[in-house]
């Protein structure tokens, strides 16, 4: 039999068109149409509950370790009396579900429950009631969506948050605890619940303009905004993707995910990957971090996904662990047929490694690619289904959305319009409506270039975010966003993530985020050193310094070339905006509460590194 190749997965085959105007605004579209999607998400719970009852939909791990399964003919069930005893509590758009706690299975049959009867959910960051330390972001969602019902799996570590930030009105449920002084109610004994006609009425009151639930955006910029996501958008969606990976359709996916539920990318996109295919997700509950990584190597050594999501550090960590555990890299690599990167840039070695232990896992690579979206766009836009030879390439516009390229000085502004953008911001018409130009396309805020010139259907790039590119003082403009994916790269995995200075000013600067077992590795066999010693250890400026020299000796302008560079003395703050609870960094919000750093970087202070030719001059 012959072997399959990445050929063999079914993927779109999209026919592109384009105009460009006088102006230089270019319009692209699909002239391949979307195809119809249901009227609600649900409708893809009730179907499969009905012709595959006992087809897991959703596993978890136990307290014992052995995964925990729920079939959609039981999910359907628990989904209903939940939906049931919500509408007993008069919840509702305006009184929503707030949930506060991580990704579980009671967290999705509640979201789901809210969903089947027209009441709104809303996910927010554990961040927000567990690591903030005034509560802030919690407080000003709490007054944007006015909850009628809060919700956490083992509700003891938010009490502090609850009793701080909602009023004793609101009723709290939970699985596990209770609250000091709140009406509580239990998980378990709300899945009991008696079902009346009334959740077969509500339901079908559901239309394409109903609210499903409420997202968030980071609030790296001041407040969490409360961005609405109606039925249209979920389910226009997976309709998309379906049509980008039409492998989806053919057999039921199979997923493993620990992205969190609060972010567009997992709490829409994947999750409904399962749902709207009859397919299975297991709950990761590891992390890309050096300790939570390992919780994700043990299940990927259970449980072989068909489709892959993952963050470019997330994908380092496993190609490390997969080049000394061959059962690991088997076992993921058996069924997958596509895997995808967001969240940050990918650097070159990441994506080439990841296309060689696939090729020497299968004898051929598995295809890898990127997308473009927002919390806003539901999120999925503009993306990819073949592998390129680098990484970054974002694609080309899904099927129903039309990407309009504006000119912005010497950059072209994205904007994006379709049914799966969203109508708006909750209680917030002037936010509305400076987020949509005059002919109603969706302001993105992200500036695209062409991967071949003059030619949409080829895809785009990434070129940075408008509000965060800036001149220096000779009045050149910095494109920010692909000069900060270009020096994590050429850093060779030393650093997690890197924010460029020089506003203003002659030359360019960087701020580095340390990545300390990369540095600590480097150094060697010097173990007990502390952060601040791994640091300012010779062997890791040295190299730091030889990797810039480098950077400098193919950078081919000012625009493009760091000639210092200092550590972060100190991890970006949550509560200040400077990193959001999935770890993408805030530039903009970096430099503003590390002033003293950029001073530092440009009196040329002991800390700051140069590039290796430049430092033996001076």
């Amino acid at each position: 039999m012959a072997k399959r190749g990445p050929e063999d997965v079914r993927v779109w085959n999209p026919d592109i068109a384009w105009e460009t105007l006088d102006d230089g605004t270019t319009y692209v579209w699909r002239k391949d149409e979307l195809q119809g999607f249901p009227t609600r998400m649900s409708d893809r719970l009730d179907h499969w509950a009905s012709v595959a009852p006992d087809r897991d939909w959703l596993a978890a791990r136990s307290e014992n370790g052995e995964w925990r399964r729920l079939t959609y003919s039981e999910g359907l069930a628990q989904v209903r009396s939940l939906a049931q005893a919500l509408l007993d509590l008069g919840l509702s758009v305006e009184r929503p579900v707030l949930i506060l706690s991580g990704n579980s299975i009671e967290h999705a049959l509640v979201a789901m429950a809210a969903q089947y009867v027209g009441i709104a959910s809303a996910a927010v960051s554990p961040a927000y009631a567990l690591v903030s330390e005034d509560f802030g972001k919690l407080k000003d969602i709490n007054t944007q969506i006015t909850p009628g019902l809060v919700f956490a799996d083992k509700v003891e570590p938010f009490e502090r948050a609850i009793l701080s930030v909602f009023g004793d009105d609101i009723p709290v449920l939970a699985v596990e605890g209770s609250v000091k002084g709140r009406t509580n109610l239990d998980f378990r004994t709300l899945t009991e619940t008696n079902v009346t006609e009334k959740v077969a009425s509500a339901n079908a009151a559901v239309g394409p303009d109903t609210v499903a639930k409420f997202l968030f955006t980071s609030g790296t910029t001041g407040s969490p905004k409360a961005v609405i996501q109606t039925q249209r958008m979920l389910c226009s969606n997976q309709a998309m993707v379906a049509d980008w990976c039409a492998f989806l359709t053919d057999e039921p996916p199979v997923l493993v995910d620990w992205a969190p539920w609060n972010h567009v990318a997992s709490g829409n996109k994947v999750f409904n990957i399962a749902l709207y295919n009859g397919g299975t997700y297991y709950i990761d509950e590891g992390k890309p971090t050096p300790k939570a990584i390992t919780t994700t190597i043990r299940n990927l050594k259970e449980v072989s996904p068909s489709w892959y999501f993952n963050v470019p550090a997330g994908f380092e960590m496993l190609i490390d662990a997969m080049r000394t555990d061959e059962d690991l890299r088997r076992n993921f690599f058996k069924n997958l047929k596509f895997m995808m990167y967001a969240g940050a840039g990918m650097a070159q070695h990441t994506w080439d490694d990841l296309i060689a232990l696939s090729e020497e896992t299968l004898g051929h690579p598995v295809r890898l690619a990127t997308s473009l979206g927002a919390t806003e766009t539901g999120p999925f836009s503009i993306a990819l289904a073949k592998t390129e030879p680098r990484p970054g390439n974002v694609g080309i516009p899904a099927q129903g959305i039309t990407l309009k390229l504006v000119p912005v000085g010497d950059k072209l502004e994205a904007r994006l319009k379709g049914p799966n953008i969203t109508p708006g911001y909750w209680r917030n018409e002037e936010l509305t409506r400076n987020a949509f130009d005059e002919e109603g396309f969706y302001k993105l805020g992200d500036a695209l270039r062409y991967a071949v010139a003059g030619d949409p259907s080829k895809g785009f790039f990434f070129d940075g975010r408008i509000a965060e590119n800036f001149k220096l003082q000779t009045g050149t403009w910095v494109a920010v966003g692909a000069l900060r994916a270009k020096l994590v790269n050429e850093m060779n995995g030393l650093i997690r993530d890197v924010v460029i200075a020089g506003e203003n000013q002659v030359e360019l600067g960087a701020l580095l985020l340390p990545a300390f077992p990369a540095l600590r590795a480097l150094i060697g066999n010097e173990e007990g050193l502390s952060d601040e010693e791994v640091l300012t250890h010779p062997d890791v400026r040295k190299r730091i310094s030889e990797l810039l020299g480098k950077h400098v000796a193919n950078s081919t302008g000012s625009a493009t070339r760091i000639t210092r560079a200092v550590f972060l003395d100190t991890e970006p703050s949550f509560d200040k905006g400077e990193i959001t609870d999935k770890g993408s960094i805030n530039q903009r919000a970096v430099l503003a509460h590390r002033s003293h750093l950029v001073d530092r970087l440009y009196s040329d202070g002991a800390d700051v590194i140069r590039p290796a030719r430049m430092a033996e001059a001076t």
